[in-house]
């Protein structure tokens, strides 16, 4: 790869072509919501979202080279840029945000409304995008050859191929195609079984699959290792944990299962779904907030060279660069706009938190921010932590709202609305460094590239709470439909540590 210093953009810096035009906004607008949508429904269903940089990539190019005959790549980025932001942050809501319709189900709080959730949204979908612009340079530009951006190159690499021909288009909406009629099949004419699994009775066991594409899709995005992580965590709960709880654990053993209940019973009325619910998720909870820490930390050289860098950057070069390519949004701009989250934060009913608890929030949602900008670097969007920062964040959160006095319900709800701020701040900081890695090959424009970004927060923000109530609707939150796992889990954290009867032994052994 080339040295920074001798780096050309494939568009050069003296070259104007169209960027942000009616037609990449409308374009990017609609694929947002899809996307948004689409990765709501997938994170809710298997509990990890995926990036759609690359297949939105793919259908601008296909739409905007193929269709309708316009050649200008920077559009086709822009389109790609605006469209992906809804999917992050679809990934940073549904992470916490569904625990709220879970509480309400159970009769302790009411529902949120369309507003509030919007708001939440709107207002860590923003701060994700002001803070990701003062790290460009030290990040994108400076680390260039050092900070691969997996799926920022790899878009990049998708439009530059599109110079050269749209045939990549027809694969993707060939997929989309093919997906859609087998799931029409299977959950709608319900010819094929689309769980498929085999119990153990005598080992006390269960192993099964989702026969689904969208399943196949995030397997082959994520890759064979991540893949063979999620597999192997599956076996170890169902294949061992389960059946040494089952075989070894006495029938005194009854925490935190009902009073009165066995584990033989346990297992007797509910099978070996019973004793995960009532046992193995606690260990999970344990494992999953240990992996996350332990990802924090092993980053903290990284973040630390990042804020140093970054403000050094910032201390350089007060973008007063004219150069096209060099032009990021004004500091003043950026610095306005987080003082205005600020009050936003702290003013509206719908994130209870005090003014110190609204700064407290900026403050870790930089933080996060620059984590979740340096993690997708290395690993990629698909493979960010983000819900490893989610659970850090309840945890400081739920103790600190605990400590001030707020308990029951409305110290829960303030913790998970603290907590979905920071997620999707964390989760579109990614989204906007890979999109901003590819404009940095192409020759992409910064300032519009992030003014497009926020747009598709707006538009992404929006819509979500429309997407939450829907699914809710059709389905419910809980259900085998969407079981929503990441939820649950932080459901389960805050409920525990603000009851103070979390398992802590069920945790540790996870830890």
């Amino acid at each position: 790869m080339n040295k920074n210093t001798e780096f050309k953009p494939y568009i050069p810096a003296e070259k104007i072509t169209p960027e942000l035009t009616v037609t990449s906004v409308i374009m990017g607008c609609i694929l947002a919501v899809i996307f948004g949508a689409a990765n709501a429904y997938l994170g809710l269903r298997v509990g990890m979202t995926v990036s759609a940089s690359i297949p939105a990539a793919v259908i601008s190019m296909g739409v905007i080279r193929v269709i309708l005959r316009r050649n200008s790549i920077l559009e086709s980025n822009m389109v790609q840029t605006i469209g992906s932001a809804g999917e992050s942050l679809a990934a940073g809501a549904i992470f916490t945000m569904p625990a709220l319709f879970l509480w309400a189900e159970e009769g302790l709080t009411s529902k949120p409304g369309i507003v509030e959730i919007t708001l939440i949204a709107l207002c860590g979908g923003i701060l994700g995008v002001l803070f990701m612009v003062p790290l460009r340079n030290a990040l994108i530009v400076k680390e260039h050859a050092t900070l691969l951006y997996p799926e920022g190159t790899a878009c990049a690499d998708v439009l530059l191929a599109g110079e050269e021909g749209g045939a990549n288009a027809s694969t993707v909406f060939s997929g989309m195609g093919l997906a859609a009629i087998f799931k029409f099949v299977v959950d709608g004419l319900k010819l094929l079984p689309a769980d498929v699994s085999a119990a153990f009775k005598s080992f006390k066991g269960e192993i099964g699959m989702e026969v689904y594409p969208a399943l196949l899709g995030v397997g082959y995005i994520v890759g064979p290792k991540i893949a063979s992580y999620m597999f192997t965590g599956s076996l170890i709960g169902w294949m061992v944990i389960i059946p040494l709880i089952c075989l070894f654990g006495p029938d005194t053993w009854m925490y935190p299962a009902a009073e009165g209940t066995t584990i033989a019973q346990l297992y007797a009325n509910g099978g070996a779904s019973a004793i995960w619910s009532t046992y193995v998720k606690y260990i999970g909870a344990g494992a999953i907030a240990t992996g996350g820490i332990i990802s924090l930390i092993k980053s903290l050289p990284l973040i630390v060279t990042t804020f140093r860098d970054s403000m050094k950057s910032m201390k350089g070069s007060k973008n007063t660069s004219t150069e096209r390519t060099a032009q990021d949004l004004p500091m003043q701009f950026i610095l306005l706009g987080v003082i205005a989250m600020v009050f936003i934060i702290w003013i509206v009913p719908a994130i209870p938190v005090t003014l110190l608890g609204a700064v407290i929030i900026v403050v870790f949602g930089f933080f996060f921010a620059t984590v979740s900008s340096r993690m997708v670097g290395l690993v990629g969007s698909s493979n960010n932590p983000v819900s490893g920062m989610a659970i850090a964040t309840l945890l400081i959160a739920t103790f600190a709202i605990k400590s001030s006095g707020k308990t029951g319900i409305d110290g829960m709800t303030a913790a998970i609305a603290v907590g979905s701020v920071i997620c999707i701040i964390a989760a579109i900081a990614g989204d906007t460094s890979q999109d901003l890695k590819t404009g940095y090959l192409l020759g992409a424009t910064p300032k519009k590239q992030q003014m497009g970004e926020m747009l598709g927060v707006v538009v992404s923000g929006l819509a979500i709470g429309g997407v939450l109530y829907l699914l809710d609707a059709a389905w419910g939150y809980g259900t085998a439909e969407i079981p929503a796992p990441q939820a649950q889990l932080m459901k389960m954290i805050v409920e525990g540590i603000m009851g103070g009867n979390l398992p802590w032994g069920l945790v540790f052994v996870g830890v």
